[in-house]
């Protein structure tokens, strides 16, 4: 990971925080899911793969939904949140926040001496860097849940698609096995 900067700063802390393994967990199962509609696709008279495709883009609904909705619960409480976060890093990261947002402290927390916040009555002046600092994570990670739930709504589109090519390949399979009863052959 580069080294941080303002510009940097805050995406890095965010996401250092984020469900990380949660989502290399759920791109793998994407990733698999797509592996098994494989041979759904190449053997057309056969929907045990199909089957299974449909199941594994359950899972991936599921999984991706349990995701988006952990980081849309976790902007509930945004400041909370942040407020663990500013503490828990060091002077350096601190001062970044508050170069970048020209604020000095969390709020009601002592701020750090920098170019920003050269002095108490300086620090005064100046917002305390709540406010800049959970605007910027709400708007970033509203940006992510909502493509979370985007995921959702077209894996279910994609689910709803493989059970119409199920039902379909059912009533082809049902109709093949009137005409071998009467014993005519398919056209």
């Amino acid at each position: 990971m580069a080294a941080p900067t303002t510009d940097n700063v805050a995406p890095n802390l965010l996401l250092a925080h984020a469900p990380l393994n949660s989502a290399l967990f759920d791109a793998g199962l994407v990733f698999l899911t797509f592996i098994a509609s494989i041979p759904g696709l190449i053997f057309t008279t056969k929907r045990a793969w199909l089957k299974v495709h449909c199941w594994m883009v359950l899972g991936c609904i599921i999984v991706t939904l349990v995701i988006g909705l952990q980081i849309w619960y976790s902007t509930l409480k945004t400041r909370a949140n942040l407020a663990v976060m500013w503490d828990a890093e060091g002077p350096q990261m601190q001062r970044l926040l508050q170069e970048r947002w020209k604020c000095c402290g969390y709020m009601n927390t002592p701020f750090h001496t920098d170019s920003t916040c050269p002095s108490p009555l300086a620090a005064s002046a100046k917002p305390d860097c709540v406010g800049p600092f959970s605007d910027f994570a709400n708007n970033f990670l509203d940006l992510v849940f909502t493509v979370m739930f985007g995921m959702v709504a077209l894996d279910a589109i994609l689910l709803l698609c493989g059970l119409v090519v199920l039902k379909k390949r059912e009533e082809e399979e049902r109709y093949r096995h009137i005409d071998e009863k009467s014993k005519y052959t398919r056209i």
